[in-house]
């Protein structure tokens, strides 16, 4: 009896797992995407973090991610509450419940600075995590709400980094780029562009690569 209530305050006693960083991923859901472009994004996050590369730097980092989709004005919704990457089962659960995820909204605006101001206040649910990523993804510039550069100088007031995949169009002159690197991102943070949105599978396994692997040396 004695033994087992030393074992029980034992583990108790132990301290919880700490948490890196927090990263939020963002998904752009407006009117600008079709059926078969949403797709493509969720399907190919999904084979993201399930890629060997990535599911180790989550497991290396002690990773929490979340998802959220977004669109027009008072169109935000968390699809993928917090959760703590500490294993492998729990990252291939993950990666699995984010290939089924459905489309929230129909076809709408897009409010970048709404989407911000959004992720920004998702942060409260992990206090722990001593690094804080909002990790957005995007195909055209804002254009409903216009408070864009508010809710980014209020993300970094909070500490919060701010890092954007932009989805070009083939053969344009990266405008969509040049948008986030311009009034999205925080000093310090990058752009990673995808040439279509075929291209955005291999554009979001680079980036959290990027933004989870730390560097050597």
């Amino acid at each position: 009896m004695l033994r087992a209530l030393a074992i029980a305050l034992t583990f108790l006693a132990a301290p919880a797992r700490g948490c890196d960083t927090a990263l939020l991923l963002a998904i752009d859901i407006s009117g600008s995407i079709d059926s078969a472009e949403y797709a493509l994004q969720v399907q190919g996050l999904a084979d993201a973090l399930a890629d060997p590369r990535v599911r180790e730097a989550l497991l290396a980092g002690q990773v929490a991610v979340s998802v959220m989709q977004w669109s027009g004005v008072d169109q935000q919704a968390m699809v993928l509450p917090w959760r703590r990457m500490f294993d492998t089962g729990e990252i291939a659960r993950f990666a699995a419940e984010t290939r089924t995820l459905p489309r929230i909204f129909a076809a709408s605006d897009t409010a970048v600075g709404g989407a911000l101001a959004f992720a920004t206040a998702q942060f409260s649910e992990v206090p722990d995590c001593q690094r804080r990523v909002i990790d957005i993804s995007g195909d055209g510039p804002e254009n409903a709400g216009f408070t864009v550069t508010a809710a980014r100088a209020y993300a970094i007031a909070q500490g919060i980094e701010i890092n954007a995949i932009a989805i070009e169009d083939f053969g344009a002159s990266a405008p969509i780029t040049a948008f986030y690197q311009r009034w999205v991102i925080s000093r310090g943070g990058f752009v990673m562009t995808a040439r279509g949105l075929r291209d955005y599978p291999r554009a979001i396994r680079a980036k959290l690569l990027r933004e989870l692997e730390k560097p050597m040396g």
